[in-house]
């Protein structure tokens, strides 16, 4: 009754709920998920109104030629499709979706087919929600978990913003798929690195150099030149001078160098600065103690 429900669900429900392989993955699903505590459908039976029960009994007093069940069919698909998203907690719904991915088998049409039973009841997309359910899979290392959500998201047209992407990117690095996530930089973010955040880009830079990616990682810091960008911090010009040495890109590499000198020599004033400030905040505090001394 469930997954035929599910079949009249959200417009961004995708042809996998109608897949009867997928069909059979979600209902051994539910019908594990209900030994424990945390079934989403029997908490949402759990909570419906009590009236609806005294309803029935009134309602076969009445016309007895009428099965109690078809009554109360009607009633709990009434209910359902009107407080569905209200009777259960946006924190019991986020545990649920954990624990659900968490047990499935390694299948990307399982996956997608218990996110689209996850969403088939909501008027919006839970945008919100799934990320939490995102930050629990990563604090739990589920780093392809977490790529299958990210993509099944994307394809609904969703979190399509920098964040999700460089998430994304992340997991694939995570998950030992450099690769494929230099592939998706190069599709959905490479092409224009004028406003792409340095945040993001550093990350990347970092990738190519883990993975030894050297040639793409001197490319990509061309590419951001070329845009004017000028990096943040030392750590990214370290790791591009490096690439360029172990390249044999000796000339790039001192040109690198020499051009954004500038931030590993104002690094070392600040370190100055901020040294010689502590110092003059002991001196005072040595001298605010003689006086003391002096007054006693």
């Amino acid at each position: 009754m469930l997954i035929r429900r599910f079949h009249r669900a959200a417009t961004w429900a995708t042809p996998l709920l109608r897949d009867t392989t997928v069909g059979q993955v979600m209902e051994l699903g539910v019908n594990k998920l209900q030994i424990g505590n945390s079934c989403y459908c029997t908490m949402l039976q759990n909570q419906m109104p009590k009236r609806f029960a005294d309803k029935d009994m009134t309602d076969k007093d009445v016309n007895n030629s009428k099965p109690l069940y078809q009554t109360s069919e009607r009633n709990i698909g009434d209910i359902r499709k009107h407080q569905i998203g209200e009777n259960v907690s946006r924190k019991d719904k986020i545990n649920f979706l954990v624990n659900t991915l968490m047990d499935l088998r390694d299948s990307k049409e399982a996956v997608y087919g218990a996110l689209d039973a996850w969403v088939a009841w909501e008027q919006d997309f839970p945008i919100a929600s799934l990320k939490h359910a995102l930050a629990v899979l990563e604090k739990e290392n589920q780093w392809h978990r977490v790529v299958q959500v990210i993509k099944w998201m994307l394809s609904k047209g969703q979190g399509t913003t920098m964040n999700v992407y460089g998430q994304l990117i992340r997991a694939l690095d995570m998950d030992h798929r450099a690769e494929e996530a230099h592939k998706f930089w190069v599709m959905k973010i490479g092409s224009d690195l004028h406003s792409v955040p340095w945040q993001l880009c550093r990350s990347m830079i970092s990738i190519y150099y883990r993975n030894k990616m050297l040639e793409d990682l001197v490319k990509l810091f061309k590419d951001l030149e070329a845009f004017g960008r000028k990096p943040p911090e030392k750590s990214i010009v370290q790791r591009v001078a490096d690439a360029c040495e172990m390249l044999g890109l000796v000339e790039e590499k001192e040109r690198v160098l020499v051009k954004y000198n500038y931030l590993f020599t104002d690094e070392k004033k600040g370190s100055i600065k901020k040294y010689k400030g502590k110092r003059k905040s002991t001196k005072g505090n040595q001298d605010n103690s003689d006086l003391m001394k002096k007054a006693q």
